[in-house]
């Protein structure tokens, strides 16, 4: 019996020993061998509509398990396609292998059809850019690839697969899972940080970024509250601490409240875990600027690209790493001011997530339009405790993060660098990933219709989402910079947008118009029981008013 196989199924099997279950694609003739070799794998082929979709769903995948996300895409139009997600992964430090599809070796550097350098592409965008030249080479080149987007701060890479390369026989052996390390927490080093953190006032918890399991969640939590050390997330990562913790602070970034940015800058100690206080989170470099302050940094990043501030320590350690080794100290010593001040920061965060007695907008169930807020308000009212979000970028993502309850890590899932088109897809993969739990899908008109597509990939796969989709007829955000630097002159902001609600049926999910406010209750109703117990995606198109800008 012939067991040779080709390049392109010992990427796959390699994939396999690295315990991939799922692999998201937009196909092309240049990877066909690899396409073949997962005809029979016990990996499931999500077919995407679109390559940028595709990297969104990868980056979501890593954000949501913590292990690489696989995307795959052919050469030229495909891969520039795919290059947003790319970057997306990179700013938010995500770990993602991108495979690209590529022309021969013998046609590089004539022109030839869809031909480009993968290395000038993104050599600046991921961790470490791949060619496959030696087919005997396709495992160990999986192996790699893993682990320079796992180690350190995580991260894309991409693996270029010349077409001729990967359809060559392979004759080689199998490369073994090349272990990462989540690094270590010295007992010196740790001690400074506690004697810190216990002969301080006001010490506050930075969290965010990747390395973050539901247990190293729990040991934080359980940490923070014993000890009255508030805990304030990073943008776009509020699901560190659980929503309705005391020890939860709120969260730094845009839509943040003024009196939580303050806790940041007010703070005497800062403690910094699995991220680095960037350029959002310090409102543009402004926050916690001063040298004078101290700040100690968990990150397994040597580099600690992208922060600002100072650096009074620097533990090379992941967040699951440092959390287990707090969960094993003893209580820090008891103080009157610290457990004031824990229960100062946890009331700015309630004062902040809690809805509006009264809006001034909109009032009356009368109005041509309906509250947003008031939808979200129905919405978490039925919302099961483990429901997972996700949103992209724009205007309605200021109702998501600031009221969703997040009770479980992980349960939000978005971008830090404002690319749009992301919420759906995310959206998806926390319902492929988790079927059990509902996935919340909250988005704006110009957002969605970028990736609208993958309509139909929810409905293929069977990954029914809930989609609340905010409709102003425009790009608000940038509608609401316009007012603020060019008053009453709108201009290259306006949409004309279809029948959501329609659009969504035509797919075959199940769409609801809301119009107003007493249509708000109903068509919650509605379309809890269809996603729920009917198990169909449900699309909420909700009528906004354009000059309700924010909640």
């Amino acid at each position: 019996m012939n067991n040779t196989i080709h390049g392109g199924q010992a990427i796959v099997d390699s994939l396999q020993l690295h315990g991939v279950s799922r692999a998201y694609v937009v196909p092309g003739e240049s990877y066909l061998s690899v396409l073949d070799g997962l005809y029979n794998a016990d990996i499931q082929t999500v077919v995407c509509r679109h390559e940028a979709a595709c990297t969104y769903m990868a980056d979501a995948h890593g954000k949501f398990t913590g292990q690489p996300g696989i995307a795959m895409v052919t050469r030229g139009p495909g891969a520039a396609q795919a290059y947003t997600g790319i970057h997306t992964a990179w700013q938010d430090g995500v770990p993602l292998i991108l495979f690209v599809g590529l022309i021969p070796v013998a046609d590089r550097n004539r022109e030839s059809f869809q031909e480009f350098d993968p290395n000038q592409w993104f050599s600046s965008q991921c961790k470490q850019v791949l060619i496959l030249d030696e087919v005997s080479r396709a495992s160990e080149i999986v192996a790699k690839a893993f682990h320079a987007a796992l180690e350190g701060r995580p991260g894309p890479v991409v693996v270029g697969l010349p077409e001729d390369i990967i359809q060559q026989e392979f004759h080689g052996q199998m490369h073994p899972v090349i272990p990462v390390s989540q690094g270590c927490v010295a007992d010196d080093q740790l001690n400074i940080i506690l004697d810190a953190l216990s002969n301080a006032a006001k010490p506050l918890i930075f969290a965010g970024g990747q390395n973050w399991t539901p247990e190293a969640s729990r040991q934080l939590t359980q940490f923070a509250e014993d000890n009255h050390i508030p805990v304030i997330h990073d943008w776009r990562a509020s699901d560190r601490v659980a929503f309705d913790s005391p020890a939860h602070a709120g969260y730094l970034g845009y839509g943040r409240s003024d009196e939580c940015a303050a806790l940041i800058e007010t703070a005497d100690v800062l403690l910094t875990m699995g991220t680095v206080l960037g350029d959002v989170a310090s409102d543009g470099y402004k926050l916690r600027q001063s040298f004078d302050k101290p700040n100690y940094i968990v990150n397994l990043d040597t580099s600690l690209r992208g922060h600002s501030g100072s650096v009074t320590e620097h533990i090379i350690a992941s967040p699951i790493s440092f959390s287990k080794a707090l969960s094993k100290v003893s209580l820090l010593t008891s103080s009157e001011s610290r457990a004031s001040w824990f229960n100062y920061c946890h009331e700015q965060q309630r004062k902040d997530c809690a809805f509006p007695e009264k809006e001034t907008a909109i009032e009356s169930t009368d109005q041509p339009y309906a509250s947003m807020t008031q939808v979200i308000k129905a919405i978490t009212e039925q919302l099961p405790t483990d429901a997972v979000y996700s949103f992209g970028a724009g205007n309605h993502c200021l109702w998501a993060q600031r009221y969703l309850p997040t009770h479980t890590f992980p349960s939000q899932l978005s971008t830090r660098n404002g690319a749009m088109g992301y919420s759906l897809p995310a959206g998806i993969v926390a319902a492929l990933e988790s079927p059990e739990r509902l996935s919340v899908v909250v988005t704006g008109d110009g957002e969605f219709m970028m990736n609208e597509a993958e309509l139909s990939t929810s409905l293929r796969y069977n990954a029914p989402v809930l989609i609340i989709l905010m409709d102003n007829q425009q790009f608000g955000t940038i509608r609401q910079h316009q007012e603020a630097h060019y008053p009453n002159r709108v201009s290259g902001t306006q949409l004309q947008n279809p029948d959501f609600a329609a659009l969504a049926n035509a797919f075959g999910a199940h769409g609801i118009r809301i119009a107003n406010n007493k249509d708000i209750k109903m068509s919650i109703n509605e379309a809890m029981q269809v996603v729920t117990k009917e198990r169909r995606t449900v699309l909420l198109h909700v009528m906004t008013d354009p000059e309700q800008l924010m909640p």
